[in-house]
This record gives C-alpha cells, structure tokens and sequence, in this order.
C-alpha cells in the first residue's frame, strides 16, 4: 500500500520547504552501491535526492523505496513518455513507490494521462517542457519552428491545463513561466551551477542565488555536490546559498 511520505500533508498538498528541503541532489552515479555510499557520506546534510535514467536501471527503483523509508524525499526523474495507457500504468507503479515528485515529458497525452492515473496519491507530476541541454539551434536542428522562449511558455500552459502539479525547466525561464502560470505551480531547476563550476553538458544555468530570486521552489544539483572533494560542505553551501537568496 502506498504510504504518504512524513514530508506531505495526508491531503497531498505541501509544506512550505526549509531551504535544506529546497536543495535536491541528483543522484546521477553508476550504480546503488555508489549512491548508497553518497547518502551516507551527505548525511543529514541532504534531505531530497533525485534518481534518473541511469540509476533507475541499476538497481535505482529499490534504493528509491529505501530512501522513502529512511525518511528522505525521493525525484524519480524517468521522464515518461509512451501511448496513453502506457504511461497511466506506469504512473500508478510509480506512485506505489512513494516518491515526493515525477516527471513526464510535456506532451498533451501524456501529461493528461499521468495526471488521470494519480488516483490519490500525494506524488507531484513535473512536466519536462525543454531540456536544459537544448538552445534554440538544437530545436531547429530537431525540425521545431520555436524558439526555447516559445515553446517552454506553450507546453507550460498545456501543462497547467492538464492538472500537472509542477514544471522541471531551466532557471532563466522561471520568471516568465511564474508570471504566466501564477503562484501554485512547483518550479523545479536543473542545470544549477554554483559560481565557479564547470558548466560541462549544460547550456542555460543560473547560480543556486540567482534561481531563487527568479522564483525557482526547488533546486536540482549533481555534479557540483557529488564529485566535490568534500560533497557535504558543497551541500552545505548551497543550502546557504537557498536561504540566503
């Protein structure tokens, strides 16, 4: 049975976050044992981790149960895409899981259909518009007509018309998206660099400051905290940083 992880309400709606709850690390490593020994190295330090596509077929899905068991927040960031009935079947094993947040690309039918299988289960549903390894050179390279700016602002509003909780998207659109979508949808970041790191595959980031200032609820960050020297004070750093801003 699906069990309400302690950092949600029973009616499903979320507390205001502290800023260490507002930090999520990825988890973005080659496998569980790895990630198991990250967790411990972080300690109370993190409290929200996020598991992707790579983890997830290393064993991932069981850790994920075992962080919610442990009391941490869990991402499962699977980013879901497939045929209607796919995709609800898929959201309903998810949910089983009692992960905090998941994504799903922000196509219509498949946004309508996650959100339909959801049932009552407290998990958020974050909406990929464009990833924030794309410019607008790589959408014209893929056939799309738009821009980056457009088509995050259209697949936004189909988002929020198909009752999707929350938007996963790069830090320079979360003003325009909170000033077009209002207050009550997430805002969720990758692509967060602290001053001075490696931008290395990421193409439109922002200083974890500079995300919450423009209106990001939550942050995304892996490398600059799990290969840090010292990942904990990397961590620490950042949550600093949140509460700072």
């Amino acid at each position: 049975m699906h069990q309400v992880p302690s950092s949600l309400f029973s009616d499903g709606t979320m507390p205001q976050p502290s800023p260490r709850d507002r930090l999520i690390v990825a988890l973005d490593l080659a496998d569980t044992a790895a990630a198991q020994a990250m967790v411990a190295r972080l300690g109370d330090a993190v409290t929200f981790y996020k598991i992707g596509l790579e983890l997830t077929y290393g064993g991932g899905l069981a850790l994920a149960r075992d962080l919610v068991a442990q009391g941490k927040q869990v991402f499962l960031d699977l980013k879901l895409h497939d045929i209607p009935n796919t995709v609800a079947r898929a959201t309903e094993q998810v949910a089983q899981i009692g992960a905090t947040f998941l994504t799903i690309h922000a196509f219509p039918q498949t946004m309508k259909a996650a959100a339909g299988a959801l049932g009552t289960s407290p998990m958020k549903l974050l909406a990929v518009t464009v990833m924030t390894s794309y410019d607008d050179a790589d959408l014209a390279e893929a056939g799309y007509a738009s821009g980056v700016k457009d088509l995050v602002a259209r697949r936004a509003r189909q988002a929020q018309a198909a009752g999707v909780h929350g938007l996963i998207l790069s830090a320079e659109e979360v003003a325009a998206m909170r000033a077009l979508l209002g207050p009550d949808m997430l805002l969720v970041t990758p692509g967060i660099r602290p001053a001075g790191a490696a931008l290395a595959d990421q193409k439109r980031v922002m200083t974890p400051a500079e995300a919450i200032r423009a209106g990001s609820d939550y942050l995304v960050v892996g490398r600059p905290v799990t290969q840090a020297a010292d990942p904990k004070a990397a961590a620490a750093a950042i949550v600093a940083e949140i509460a700072g801003a």
